[in-house]
């Protein structure tokens, strides 16, 4: 379940992996929530959601995503999801305080979409480095390799799955922990990975046009070419380690 921390540079899971340590969750708490709602159940006062610090300057990872971009991204758009998403739990509150379940149910798809888009959000940022791209090393490229034949033949699967998006949604590498395997998946609008497919989402690229359009216009498949010159290995790596203990 969620659990809120009380300082400006945590979120309400352990989205920051470890190496960032300054923005990680406190060890030992649980990883991205599998279900939003009935996790409010259990709060009595709780610490807003606040929006999490970028790990690089927002020109970090030109030419390949433009500051511009990465700005309105972050402080506009992540933005609104943490404070849609406060104004829903208090909502969400006051009508458990009431016992009006017709309220409860009403407040699920505002919940289920800005939680989304806070976890999916904050995951995203730590797999973006402006010393990213190339391959990974070590296990998870094994794993890799193991699940997909190659590295490349992963890259097509999942760029082909993140353009295949109807709309706006997410491309995911993620954790079938139940079969000790990696798994793509395609997610519609702020859906969570783990918390709609079950999987731990340990790499994810967001296809919502706000995340390319004024550097890369209508073509998606540009953006995703180039979004793997910045992709957060080491990071990803960090979150399938996780994954296995």
């Amino acid at each position: 379940m969620f659990a809120f921390w009380p300082t400006h540079r945590r979120v309400a899971f352990q989205a920051w992996p470890q190496s960032l340590a300054r923005r990680r969750a406190p060890p030992g708490e649980e990883s991205t929530s599998r279900q939003l709602a009935p996790a409010l159940g259990y709060l009595g006062s709780r610490q807003k959601h606040s929006l999490p610090d970028l790990p690089y300057d927002y020109g970090a990872l030109e030419p390949h995503i433009n500051a511009q971009i990465m700005q309105l991204h972050h402080s506009k758009h992540h933005a609104a999801y943490v404070n849609n998403l406060n104004v829903t739990e208090e909502k969400y509150q006051e009508a458990l305080a009431k016992g009006d379940v017709t309220a409860q149910i009403a407040l699920q798809p505002a919940l289920k979409f800005n939680g989304g888009g806070h976890i999916n959000h904050s995951i995203f940022w730590t797999n973006l480095s402006p010393n990213g791209g190339g391959e990974p090393k070590g296990e998870l490229l094994e794993a890799i390799k193991r699940d997909f034949g190659s590295f490349d033949k992963f890259k097509e699967k999942l760029t082909a799955a993140s353009v295949g998006v109807q709309g706006s949604g997410w491309g995911w590498l993620g954790f079938n922990k139940e079969r000790g395997h990696l798994q793509i998946a395609a997610c519609p609008n702020q859906d969570p990975l783990q918390g709609t497919t079950g999987l731990i989402p340990l790499l994810g690229i967001d296809v919502w046009e706000h995340a390319y359009y004024l550097q890369y216009k209508n073509v998606r498949p540009d953006y995703l070419k180039a979004i793997w010159n910045v992709i957060n290995w080491e990071n990803v790596t960090e979150r399938y380690m996780a994954c296995k203990k």
